[in-house]
């Protein structure tokens, strides 16, 4: 059974979910995250957004930060509100940890909206891309 044929057969949901992970290894192969600058990975889902902060060498995650942190949990506003709230914060854990320069991966998903938020939101608290 061809590719083409196997994609019609899903649905657009599931399409859309192939095609993310396929840009995500892709990014992936070309990206990775080091003691020196780590990866600053962010996981976006319907509702909520994560960042994490990752050396691969080691493969622990040294910061992370989400919006379902209890001091950012509670606030009012609209998704890309608290995905900019996210970032500022994971800039500030960061920071704490010594760690001033990243490499950014957004996991397969298009540099806009809520991502770019959060971007913007970190490099403005202090992080280096």
């Amino acid at each position: 059974m061809s590719a083409t044929l196997l994609k019609r057969r899903r649905g657009v949901a599931a399409q859309r979910a192939v095609g993310r992970a396929r840009r995500h290894f892709r990014v992936r192969r070309s990206i990775s995250g080091t003691a020196e600058r780590p990866r600053l990975v962010v996981t976006r889902s319907l509702r909520n957004i994560t960042a994490q902060v990752v050396d691969d060498t080691q493969g622990r995650t040294l910061v992370s930060a989400s919006s379902l942190d209890a001091s950012i949990r509670g606030t009012e506003g609209d998704k890309s509100a608290l995905a900019s709230k996210v970032g500022a914060l994971v800039a500030e854990r960061a920071k704490a940890a010594g760690i001033s320069k990243v490499v950014f991966d957004r996991g397969g998903n298009r540099y806009g909206g809520r991502l770019a938020a959060l971007a913007d939101a970190a490099r403005e608290a202090g992080l280096e891309f």
